[in-house]
């Protein structure tokens, strides 16, 4: 398996494009392709040149999810080359560019921001900066896959793993290797800091429950190795998914503590989280406080109403640890990592 590391133009941290089928007669397979601008172009061009490969060689390439410094340069390698490429069907028409599944989103995300109770202020700043990010990449054709596929690559076989809960299609993709089985994890699994939820896809619903059954799959599988979106390799994917929901854990009681000086909306508990938030951030943090809320409300431990949605303590003194599953970590091992 080749690597290729790429800088990161639109969001910040580096991403990782994953190169298989580099033996003979195997097929050249891409594992998500970085955003569109022209420097990220430039990279992976010449991480490929150094595998004696060029666009034009990729038979397929393999998506994780929709986000753009995962798809940007799918459509510039499909130009050159004719490669299939894959994504989870939730997920194919916001790749493929489809006027109206954008619209959609787009629709959905100022739907919510209003429900977060963002200012105005904030609000601008946030559509400014996704405006001015927007990369000038072609959106490639796409081929969607459902789940229960098998793709055999000549020298290894990719099967798809759903893994919502960052965005609605996100899926991994398992192969077999002389370690065990191991995970290209894209979002679902970082190595150095946790992957939003609630923000980052806000057509998700029950973002955090679905994202904590993502990480007890993982958990479970035990996977040998994981190769993630952003940075490096992880050793202990298992270990890892544990500390992620111990991390949830711990900011569920912190989202408790602020909602024990009375109600408070997404973007008033997010305040008290993150702080002040610039870029991309004011749109993940009040996305993410909204999912613990809602995490919360589905328990029955808080009440919202109204738009901006309030959410209100209506148990005093609720067990957190029953809203988490049962992973291995004790409440004294709770990591807090931003």
């Amino acid at each position: 398996m080749g690597h290729v590391t790429l800088g990161n133009f639109a969001f910040e941290g580096l991403n990782n494009c994953y190169v298989l089928g580099l033996e003979p007669d195997a097929t050249t397979t891409l594992v998500d392709t970085g955003d569109a601008y022209p420097a990220t172009e430039a990279e992976l061009r010449d991480g490929l040149a150094d595998l004696g490969l060029e666009f034009a060689d990729v038979e397929r390439v393999f998506l994780t999810h929709w986000h753009e410094d995962h798809t940007g340069l799918a459509g510039t390698v499909q130009e050159e080359s004719g490669a299939s490429v894959h994504v989870h069907e939730a997920d194919a028409p916001l790749v493929s560019g489809d006027e109206d599944a954008r619209a959609a989103m787009r629709e959905r995300m100022e739907s919510m921001l209003a429900r977060w109770g963002m200012p105005d202020a904030s609000r601008e700043e946030l559509l400014g900066f996704m405006d001015g990010t927007e990369a000038s990449g072609d959106p490639p054709e796409v081929t969607p896959f459902a789940g229960g596929e098998r793709f055999d690559l000549g020298s290894v076989t990719l099967e798809p793993v759903p893994l919502p809960g960052h965005a609605a299609g996100l899926s991994g993709f398992t192969l077999e290797s002389d370690r065990g089985t191991e995970l290209f994890s894209g979002d679902a699994l970082l190595p150095y800091y946790t992957p939003n939820v609630g923000g980052a896809d806000v057509r998700v619903e029950g973002a955090l429950a679905a994202y904590l059954e993502t990480l007890t799959g993982i958990v479970e599988a035990d996977y040998a190795r994981a190769w993630p979106g952003h940075r490096g390799a992880i050793v202990d994917p298992a270990g890892r998914a544990a500390d992620i929901v111990a991390h949830h854990r711990h900011r569920t009681e912190r989202v408790v503590d602020v909602l024990r000086d009375g109600p408070a909306d997404p973007w008033t508990v997010s305040a008290e989280l993150f702080g002040d938030l610039s870029s991309i951030h004011i749109l993940h943090g009040p996305g993410e406080s909204h999912a613990h809320l809602e995490h919360l409300e589905s328990a029955g431990v808080v009440a919202g109403s109204g738009t901006p949605r309030e959410y209100e303590l209506v148990e005093p003194e609720p067990d957190l640890d029953a809203l988490f599953p049962d992973v291995g970590y004790a409440p004294e091992e709770l990591v807090a990592d931003d």
